[in-house]
């Protein structure tokens, strides 16, 4: 709704959406009284902070009503949404070594995490109140809202709100029956994220004697606010929105939404219209990417004033060993939930039956075989103790699990000894003897090789990450950043099972587990933001995001090129898989530079996307928006490049060339002279340049100005590009005063391409 159109003897947008909701009904059903009484039946949500507006239960007569009312803008049918640590701080690189991002940003003290998800589990140790915490900040207008099973004397100093929200999945299931009518988590994905992002420093935690050590949240002092929006019974956008809005009015700092909707104009997307005003708030936004990879321009959340993370894997492995019949063995991998590092280590002391599966991912290649012949492979896996499955990718071993587990849906921990193996497939061809592989073995895991660190190479991005282009807006390149996503331990619910053992009726439970997916590494990137946020309050959303982006890993421990686990040759991952690479906190903290973007650069990329003036309002808010300046040029830390193919068969008279203008700002400490530095474009024949190829800066939060250019060889060169892509790198460097090294490298990915992105319309 357009909010200059509110009459001025009304007090409030909601009396004025009341209002025009009565008017609606009554046009529409000629003044009926039963109709009027349920006005406030109709009416869902009233919105303020992320939009102006409503949603409510309309009837095909009363949204036609609704759009001849004074101020209407647009109106978009409510959706369904879906649902997109012990070591993963360590490998991000935190620690306690003063200088370092959790001492200097105080371990995110202070800085407000909200959360939209599925609900907290407020009795985890990862929220117990922790007596070094201060008051809670007086700028916080939240509270715990009283509910089944949750009342408000359980939040405290670290979790500090706790809100729920379910009109709009109630209005689209009228006989639906909420379980759990509050914050409280049924599901363990927002305990999950949530003790992801901030849990306080836990000791002994583990998944049954795997992956022991001490459990945190990358930024342990920061606080906690829970935005329930996501149900067991479902979720829906209204429900998303009325959270988010929520959260701005309550004073959250940071927001971290492992969710999302596909395929989605941002003009019809609710997170994309909620985030806007978001950002316009000040508020930081940690998205996912969804887990829908590896193909091209599957990602969600491709909204230009978000953070996109991708999901990457972690040095940590799970080990096991299967000796086989024959008497050979096999180490691979395993998540055994009966194993523990106090009791025996043979986890099935004699032999059991064996079923062999080609391949454990990824669900496009479902053809399974065992020793017995193929047709019989899914009784066998129902009712075989272990199942082992060649890892031709790569992939997240909790992945691997959840895909025979959905695909069978029983029989997978159906007893104390059943165990899931992975392994490498040269390592089986090479040990295994005999051809099939012999019908029974056991599995050992031996307590100093169950859980090994500083496996490589490390970080990869996973076959299940989205990858860009992004569809809602192609002209800024997605994902953003990589952030730890496969296998992560963190918090979980006591009463959720982690497994559930279908023949013997059992359940398995426990305080933490294992979950992969890019709703994993969006927590992970909003706590490296509060710790960003506690180290430089000063700084503005896109500021934080630029020095994440800007200062992220391309090389894994191996000093290699990050790789890409989608391809069986795992070849180095591109930017549209990883963005600009893996979060590096330490050394986000001190970028150098940023590209900062303010929310008119946002309106002028708009307003070059061919919207319409309803469009527009819907995501600004405003009909005095400014279109002066129209420009798909964004001020983002990257680049990507289209290059339209050739068809007619003609050879281009001329290269094609596209230009970018960027602005970037001194956050270090004085004078400094930055010089640029080009990595080739990965296939030849693109030019590359920048002019000026030198940046000097003679004060803190001066601006500086370039512009860079690429141009395209003839297309015979380019139909030879891998993929239709190639990309390269624009470095900023500046040497340390009086040499001895670099003391800023400003780092942004170049991506030119021949792809075809059509924009979401």
């Amino acid at each position: 709704m357009d909010s200059s159109a509110k009459p001025r003897d009304i007090a409030t947008h909601h009396d004025w959406f009341m209002a025009t909701l009565s008017s609606v009904a009554v046009s529409s059903h000629h003044e009926d009284d039963s109709v009027i009484s349920s006005i406030s039946e109709k009416h869902l949500f009233s919105y303020d902070k992320a939009i102006t507006g409503f949603s409510a239960v309309l009837s095909l007569s009363e949204l036609e009503a609704l759009r001849a009312s004074p101020g209407y803008l647009s109106s978009t049918k409510d959706r369904s949404v879906k649902l997109d640590t012990t070591h993963t701080y360590q490998f991000l690189g935190l620690n306690s070594v003063p200088g370092r991002a959790w001492e200097r940003s105080r371990y995110g003290e202070d800085v407000i995490i909200g959360l939209v998800d599925t609900g907290i589990w407020p009795e985890s140790e990862s929220f117990r109140d922790d007596r070094r915490m201060g008051e809670v900040p007086k700028r916080w207008k939240g509270e715990c809202e009283r509910g089944t099973r949750f009342t408000p004397s359980m939040c405290n100093k670290k979790l500090i709100g706790a809100r729920y929200f379910n009109r709009g999945l109630l209005a689209a299931n009228r006989t639906l029956r909420i379980r759990m009518n509050s914050a409280r988590d049924t599901e363990g994905h927002g305990t999950h994220t949530s003790s992801t992002a901030a849990g306080r420093m836990v000791g002994n935690a583990s998944f049954f004697g795997y992956a022991e050590g001490t459990a945190s949240g990358v930024a342990p002092r920061a606080r906690v606010a829970m935005y329930k929006a996501l149900w067991e019974e479902g979720g829906m956008a209204s429900d998303i929105l009325a959270a988010i809005d929520r959260a701005l009015m309550d004073g959250v700092d940071v927001l971290s939404m492992s969710l999302g909707l596909d395929d989605l104009p941002l003009y019809e997307d609710p997170i994309a219209i909620a985030t806007f005003a978001a950002t316009d708030q000040n508020v930081f936004i940690s998205t996912s990417a969804g887990n829908a990879g590896p193909s091209l321009s599957t990602l969600h959340n491709g909204t230009p004033w978000v953070l996109t993370v991708a999901a990457g894997t972690v040095d940590r492995q799970f080990l096991a060993t299967v000796t086989m019949g024959n008497g050979v063995s096999v180490t691979g991998l395993s998540l055994d939930p009966n194993w523990n590092s106090t009791s025996p280590t043979t986890t099935t002391a004699t032999m059991m039956p064996l079923v062999y599966l080609r391949r454990c991912m990824p669900p496009h290649e479902k053809k399974l075989s065992s020793h017995n012949q193929t047709h019989q492979h899914h009784h066998n896996v129902s009712s075989s103790k272990i199942v082992v499955c060649l890892d031709k990718k790569g992939n997240a071993l909790g992945r691997q699990m959840e895909y025979i587990y959905e695909k069978y849906k029983k029989g997978l921990f159906n007893e104390e000894t059943t165990a899931v193996f992975v392994t490498n497939e040269t390592d089986w061809n090479h040990k295994s003897t005999t051809s099939p592989p012999p019908p029974k073995a056991k599995v050992r895991v031996l307590p100093q090789h169950a859980t090994r660190l500083g496996s490589k190479p490390a970080p990869s991005i996973d076959i299940y990450s989205s990858r860009g282009p992004s569809k809602s807006c192609p002209s800024v390149m997605k994902p953003d950043v990589t952030a730890p996503g496969s296998n992560i331990l963190a918090s979980w619910p006591g009463d959720v099972p982690v497994f559930q053992l279908i023949e013997s009726g059992r359940d398995l439970y426990n305080d933490f587990n294992i979950l992969s997916g890019t709703s994993m590494a969006c927590p992970h990137a909003a706590g490296v933001a509060a710790l960003l946020k506690g180290a430089h309050p000063e700084w503005s959303p896109s500021a934080i995001r630029s020095a994440m982006m800007t200062t992220a890993d391309t090389l894994d421990n191996t000093n290699l090129p990050i790789r890409d686990l989608g391809y069986i040759s795992r070849p180095p991952a591109t930017p549209l898989a990883m963005g600009s690479g893996h979060i590096n906190p330490n050394r986000a903290l001190d970028p150098g530079l940023v590209y900062d973007v303010t929310s008119q650069d946002y309106v002028n990329l708009l307003c070059a996307m061919n919207y319409t003036r309803q469009q527009m309002i819907a995501i600004v808010k405003t009909p005095s928006y400014n279109c002066s300046t129209p420009s798909l040029d964004l001020n983002y830390p990257s680049f990507i490049a289209y290059f339209k193919p050739n068809n007619n068969g003609t050879k281009p008279t001329r290269r094609r060339v596209k230009e970018f203008q960027r602005t970037v700002t001194n956050v270090g400490d004085g004078k400094s002279v930055y010089r640029a530095k080009l990595a080739p474009m990965s296939s030849s024949g693109f030019n590359v340049s920048v002019v000026p190829d030198t940046l000097v800066f003679n004060k803190k939060y001066e601006k500086q100005r370039y512009k860079l250019r690429i141009e395209a060889p003839h297309m015979m060169m380019m139909m030879m590009m891998d993929d239709y892509l190639v990309h390269g790198s624009l470095s900023w460097v500046e040497e340390k005063k009086g040499g001895g090294g670099v003391h800023h490298v400003v780092t942004s990915p170049i991506v030119a391409t021949t792809l075809i992105v059509h924009q979401i319309s």
